[in-house]
């Protein structure tokens, strides 16, 4: 069981930036593949971002602007969220998976674990 613990979210204008952080109870070694997904109000979830060893992939409406990262040492991992646009008010939420793979996919079915969500608002 991985538990995940989001921060670092709330309000901010358009152009502004917000730094996700996410706790992982489990070490990078038991967690190759982590990310962040978004769901908007009235809209599907979508993927944001996912890491692994070998990097970063992005959504397309967040490339050049968010960059995800991790602190080995701290079990945690960030979303660095710049040029920030009201299209981007969602709830964030962290995701882990224990499985290694290659590459991690920006997919729901990936990730079996989930935190509770961090709350972005940005104002035009």
């Amino acid at each position: 069981q991985v538990q995940l613990v989001e921060s670092g979210g709330g309000s901010v204008q358009a152009g502004g930036s917000l730094r996700l952080s996410c706790a992982a109870s489990l070490s990078t070694h038991s967690t190759p593949c982590m990310g962040w997904f978004r769901q908007a109000p009235g809209k599907e979830r979508e993927g944001v971002a996912s890491i692994s060893t070998g990097g970063g992939t992005y959504a397309d409406s967040v490339k050049g602007r968010f960059t995800i990262s991790r602190d080995i040492a701290k079990n945690t991992v960030y979303l660095q969220m710049n040029s920030l646009k009201p299209e981007d008010t969602a709830m964030y939420y962290c995701v882990a998976s224990v499985l290694w793979r290659a590459r991690c996919l920006i997919d729901q079915q990936e990730y079996p674990y989930w935190g509770q969500g961090t709350r972005v608002t940005v104002s035009s």
